[in-house]
């Protein structure tokens, strides 16, 4: 007859456990869904990465482009490209040497 009389008080017990247990299990995964390893900020902070890593494979692209484009002309022996070099080459040369540069127009 006490099994009876103790049944009654543990499942109210429980009943006013469960809320606060929930709540706090809920609270723990919410915050470490928000700030943990992979997380919600965490997710935007690679995002944030990933657009300026784009950025910079964009501007390497472009300059590597523009690289093999004068390669494909020093190839081709463009004279105007082989003169180019050559100024800025000769410019550096002697001591003592002045150079004069010419306005682009």
């Amino acid at each position: 007859m006490s099994v009876m009389r103790i049944r009654p008080s543990i499942v109210r017990i429980i009943g006013w456990l469960t809320v606060p247990a929930t709540l706090g299990v809920a609270a723990y995964f919410g915050t470490f869904a928000l700030y943990g390893e992979r997380g919600y900020a965490q997710l935007i902070d690679i995002r944030t990465e990933l657009v300026e890593k784009h950025s910079q494979l964009a501007q390497l692209t472009d300059q590597r482009e523009r690289l093999e484009h004068r390669i494909q002309l020093l190839k081709a022996g463009d004279p105007d490209l082989v003169e180019e070099l050559a100024r800025t080459k000769l410019m550096d040369g002697a001591p003592g040497q002045v150079a004069i540069p010419r306005q682009r127009h």
